[in-house]
């Protein structure tokens, strides 16, 4: 499966994934109600897929030019650390603000989704293309 289609169906089954396990991570962390936590779950699900669109297309653009074709699983961590790395600026003010911590903590609070999302980044995305196969940008010449 390639273009568009590839991503909306990638994006979907992530943040459906990613919306769960958020709010039941964030009601754990935060001893609030899976009703508040979702909220702040969702929209984080909303900055999630922007940003999701923006990196996976600049990532496969990078990659299309590399003379190294394929997802080795240092690429794959690479994309992954990328990825997570860049919602960490805007999740951990909007953490902040929801639940009414400092910066400090909303970021000490997000450091657990973090490594998860890491983790579930990675291994979503492999399992994804084993799947759905590898995008054209990975595929040998």
């Amino acid at each position: 499966m390639q273009g568009p289609w590839r991503r909306v169906i990638y994006v979907t089954l992530y943040e459906l994934i990613a919306i769960a396990a958020a709010t039941l991570g964030l009601a754990a962390l935060t001893g609030q109600g899976a009703g508040h936590s979702s909220v702040v779950a969702v929209a984080a699900s909303a900055i999630a897929v922007v940003w999701n669109l923006l990196f996976n297309w600049a990532f496969e653009r990078w990659e299309a030019r590399q003379v190294v074709r394929g997802r080795s699983v240092r690429r794959r961590i690479a994309h992954a650390i990328g990825f997570e790395g860049g919602l960490v600026f805007t999740l951990v003010p909007l953490f902040a603000w929801w639940f009414d911590v400092s910066l400090w903590q909303a970021f000490v609070m997000d450091l657990a989704l973090i490594v998860f999302f890491l983790c579930y980044t990675f291994v979503f995305n492999w399992g994804f293309d084993r799947v759905f196969g590898l995008p054209a940008s990975a595929q040998g010449g």
